[in-house]
C-alpha cells in the first residue's frame, strides 16, 4: 500500500472533481448531460476542517452540499486504459463538495462557462471534507455502495453508486488522457440528486455504507458563518 495515497488528505497534490454524474441531479439542476465525463481541479487545501472543527461558509455564499465517493490512486500513470484502471486504485473515500451555488448561478446568467465559476465557488478552505482511507481490499464493488448525507438529522441525498453515468474505469482512462494521475491524488466521482442549501448552525452528518449496511466512512461536522475573509457580492 501506498503511504502516499493512505496519506492522501496531507500529502495528495490534486482533486479532480467529476461534475454531472448523475442524471437525476443533472436534471434537478437544470444542466445538460455531458458526452463524456466532465471534470475540474479542486485545491487540496480544501480538504481540512477550521480549527475548531468546522465547515466555514464565506460571506454571501449560499452554499449547498454535495456528497461523493472518492477514489485515492496508489499508482501514477498517464494514459491509463479502463482495462488497467483499477490497478492504479489503493483505495477510496467519503468526501463533501460544497459548493456555491449563488457563484454559480451569477456566472450562468452572465452566459459564461459553468467552469468558470466551479473552482473558486468549491475552492473555499474546509469545502471539500474528506473521510479516512479505505482500502481498496474492503470494498467489493465501488459501484455497489450507498452514499448518503442528513442535516440536523435529516435526509437529504440517499442514493447508490451504481447510478453513475460515468464509472471509475472511464473516469480514469478519460482523465489520464488530459493530465498524469500521481499517488495520493484523489478523483470525486460525483454527487447524486437531492442537492440544497446549508447554513451557519447546521449539523451534518454524511455515511459510505455496503451493500450489508456495513459503515465503511462517516463524516460529522457543522456549518458556520466565515468572519473575514472573502465576501461575495453579486454583479
Amino acid at each position: 500500500m501506498s503511504s502516499v495515497a493512505a496519506q492522501f488528505a496531507t500529502r495528495g497534490k490534486k482533486c479532480v472533481a467529476i461534475g454531472r454524474n448523475y442524471a437525476a441531479h443533472i436534471k434537478e439542476l437544470g444542466n445538460a448531460t455531458p458526452t463524456e465525463p466532465f471534470f475540474f481541479l479542486k485545491p487540496t487545501s480544501s480538504y481540512a476542517l477550521s480549527a475548531d472543527g468546522k465547515v466555514e461558509i464565506p460571506q454571501g455564499i449560499t452554499c449547498h452540499h454535495e456528497v461523493e465517493l472518492g477514489v485515492i490512486i496508489g499508482k501514477g500513470g498517464r494514459d491509463i486504459s479502463a482495462a488497467q484502471a483499477y490497478d492504479h486504485v489503493a483505495g477510496y473515500t467519503l468526501a463533501i463538495d460544497y459548493t456555491a451555488r449563488n457563484m454559480q448561478d451569477a456566472v450562468k446568467a452572465k452566459g459564461l462557462p459553468w467552469s468558470a465559476a466551479k473552482v473558486p465557488q468549491t475552492g473555499f478552505d474546509t469545502f471539500s471534507p474528506v473521510g479516512r482511507f479505505i482500502p481498496k481490499d474492503q470494498v467489493e464493488d465501488p459501484h455497489n455502495l450507498r452514499l448518503w448525507y442528513k442535516v440536523n438529522g435529516e435526509t437529504r441525498q440517499d442514493d447508490q453508486t451504481s447510478l453513475v453515468l460515468y464509472r471509475i474505469p472511464e473516469l480514469i482512462e478519460h482523465v489520464s488522457s488530459i493530465m498524469t494521475l500521481e499517488e495520493g491524488d484523489l478523483i470525486l466521482t460525483g454527487t447524486p440528486k437531492g442537492v440544497s442549501r446549508v447554513v451557519a448552525g447546521d449539523k451534518i452528518e454524511a455515511g459510505l455504507e455496503s451493500p450489508d449496511g456495513t459503515l465503511l466512512d462517516h463524516l460529522e461536522h457543522v456549518m458556520k458563518d466565515r468572519e473575514g475573509g472573502y465576501v461575495f457580492k453579486a454583479k
